[in-house]
Parts: structure tokens; C-alpha cells; sequence
């Protein structure tokens, strides 16, 4: 089957469709499923486990047709164009095959094509009811579109069928987060803790919770607690450590978040944003020669980010260097040109979401 004949354009305008279609199928009552099946247990970096470095993925529940199962798992190694062509083949033969719709708008997921992915979620609940798993996977297309209000009625949705799930927990806080509705993330990620204690990314998120209340103490306390958790842990999680400093310079203590900051540039070496945030603080310091350096590393990880070329300049005419502070002036004007009004900000890939 063309692939044209499987997609069609997902929009806020099939938002009403897919509600219409779950009151079809039923009430949003808990139904009875595996507890997370098809998940990770927790969001990753929650114990002694790696930081996450993907975001999670949500799977399939109950898939039986081995054709389904072989290709999720294809999937799941990140071979995504086989199981794409795989699954397209399929519903060429079997078009009324929810799982098959739900399992394709999945890997169009795990590719970032929120767009193709929704289309199959909403072909697949004329077909079925769906299920908590496909509820968050429609949650995260719509993170993935940047449209959080309608990735918050889904994921309210799933966490009411599956309320002991931590992962949809944790994504609703971070959406809530995102939407500005800090009361609502603090209180959500509170119970992500409550059902799973010692969960590191739920903790320093709960800071940046804190943080946008204001409550800077609770939100200091919550980002050391989180390094706290990682002490002896292999391969830690670097946010803590640079919303920690990001803080701490905000609060006009470079000499305090120059140490934390440090820690997550050393974890995360390309991290554009620790560069960036290390490189404000040296200048804070007067140590113009190392600010030159950590902004010059943020710009090779991310050349197009206007602010950043305006900050190296900056740094450039202090240091008396007229020729290459001219150079970034020019950069940034052209870059800033480029991307009109837009505000750009510098990369974080910390994968929360």
C-alpha cells in the first residue's frame, strides 16, 4: 500500500474525532492491563541506571500476530525505515488491523513524525478502543508538535487508566511544566516520588517546578537531592548539576554555580547550553580567556544560535580584540536576520521529554 493511502494530515482539527471515537468504544475508566507493559519500568536515570539519552519508548500491549511482534521489535533496535516499509506492506493486506495502525503510528513516533504517527492513532481508534499506551504516544506526538495543551488531555487521560504508572507521571509534570502550570508540575512530580522514591529526574524536576514559582530554597534543596541520589552511580545524569548552576548565577553567585556548572560541561561535553552557562559565569569572574573558550565550544555545537555569537563578541571587545569581536557582531546580525523575531534559544539536549 502508498504510503499516501495510509497518512492523512493530523491537526487540532482531528483532536474532536479521536475524543468522539474513545466515547464510542467506552467510558475512560481504568481497564484492566499489565501494569506498564511494553515500557520501561521508569523513566531512565531514576536509580543506578544510565541517563537517559532517547526519549522513552511507549510500545505496543498485547500485540499477538508475529508480523507485529517481529516488527516492533525491529523498531525497538532502531531500525525504523525496515519496520516502516514492513508494516505499510501489511496493512496493504490487512487495512482494518488496529494494532497494525497503532503499531505503525508508533514507529512513525520513534522517528519524530508526529504528523504520520497521529494519522495512524486516529485510523487505528476507528478500529478499536485505544489503549494507555496509545494514549501516551499520542501525548508525546503532540510534545514532539510543541502543542502541550492537547499532550496534557491525553496524558491526563492516560494516567487515569493506568494511575500507577510513574512514566505518565512524569511526562504530564513535564507538560504541565511547559504549559507554565508550576502548582500542577510540583504536585505531580511530588507523586512521581511518592510511587517511585529516588527517582533522579523527577527530583531536579521538581526544582525547576520550585524555580518557576519562585520558591528558589525548595528548588536548591530538590537539584541537591538529585545530585545526592547519584553519588556513586557510573554515569551520571548532568541537569541537575546545570540547572543547579543556572540557578546559582541567577542568584548572583558565579562563585558557587562556576562548580556546578563545571561538573555538568565535564559530563556532557556537548552540551551546548553547560557551555553557554559556564562561559556567562567565567565572564561574571573576570576570567575573560576561559569565557572566551566555553562560549567558543558552545558556538561549534551550535553554530546557528544568534545570542551566542553577540555574547563571544562581547567577550572579543573586553579582551580588546576589535577584529574578531567585529566577526561575531556580524555573525550575529546575519543569524538574527535570518531567523526574524523567532527567539532561539541555546540547545539543551537533556532529553526530558
Amino acid at each position: 500500500m502508498a504510503r499516501a493511502s495510509t497518512t492523512i494530515c493530523m491537526t487540532r482539527t482531528h483532536l474532536p474525532l479521536l475524543l468522539a471515537l474513545l466515547v464510542m468504544f467506552g467510558s475512560t475508566t481504568a481497564r484492566s492491563q499489565p501494569q506498564n507493559p511494553g515500557l520501561p519500568a521508569l523513566p531512565q536515570g531514576t536509580s543506578n541506571e544510565q541517563p537517559g539519552s532517547q526519549k522513552s519508548d511507549f510500545g505496543s500491549t498485547h500485540l499477538i500476530d508475529p508480523m507485529l511482534v517481529d516488527n516492533e521489535a525491529l523498531a525497538d533496535r532502531g531500525d525504523y525505515a525496515q519496520a516502516e516499509k514492513n508494516m505499510l506492506s501489511y496493512l496493504s493486506t490487512h487495512p482494518d488491523s488496529a494494532d497494525a495502525h497503532f503499531l505503525l503510528g508508533y514507529i512513525f513516533y520513534r522517528q519524530d513524525k508526529p504528523d504520520d504517527s497521529l494519522a495512524q492513532y486516529t485510523l487505528g481508534a476507528k478500529l478499536r478502543k485505544p489503549e494507555a499506551n496509545d494514549l501516551a504516544i499520542v501525548a508525546m506526538d503532540y510534545i514532539l508538535l510543541k502543542d502541550y495543551r492537547d499532550a496534557d488531555k491525553w496524558l491526563t487521560m492516560a494516567t487515569a487508566w493506568q494511575p500507577e504508572n510513574v512514566l505518565y507521571w512524569y511526562y504530564l509534570g513535564r507538560t504541565k511544566y511547559n504549559e507554565n502550570v508550576f502548582e500542577d508540575a510540583v504536585d505531580i512530580f511530588t507523586k512521581c516520588l511518592l510511587l517511585h522514591p529516588g527517582d533522579v529526574r523527577a527530583e531536579y524536576n521538581l526544582g525547576l517546578a520550585y524555580s518557576g514559582l519562585g520558591r528558589d530554597d525548595d528548588a536548591i534543596a530538590a537539584y541537591k537531592e538529585a545530585i545526592e541520589w547519584q553519588q556513586g552511580v557510573t554515569q551520571k545524569d548532568p541537569q541537575p548539576y546545570l540547572d543547579l548552576g543556572i540557578l546559582m548565577l541567577k542568584m548572583e553567585h558565579p562563585d558557587q554555580a562556576v562548580v556546578y556548572l563545571q561538573e555538568a560541561a565535564r559530563l556532557d561535553s556537548q552540551n551546548p547550553r553547560a557551555h553557554e552557562q559556564l562561559g556567562r559565569t567565567y565572564e561574571e569572574l573576570h576570567s575573560l580567556p576561559e569565557a572566551e573558550s566555553e562560549l567558543a565550544k558552545a558556538i561549534s555545537l551550535a553554530p546557528n544560535i544568534p545570542p551566542l555569537h553577540f555574547e563571544l563578541g562581547r567577550i572579543y571587545k573586553k579582551e580588546g580584540l576589535v577584529a574578531k569581536a567585529t566577526e561575531e557582531f556580524r555573525v550575529f546580525a546575519s543569524l538574527s536576520a535570518a531567523h526574524s523575531t523567532d527567539a532561539v534559544e541555546t540547545p539543551n539536549p537533556d532529553h526530558r521529554q
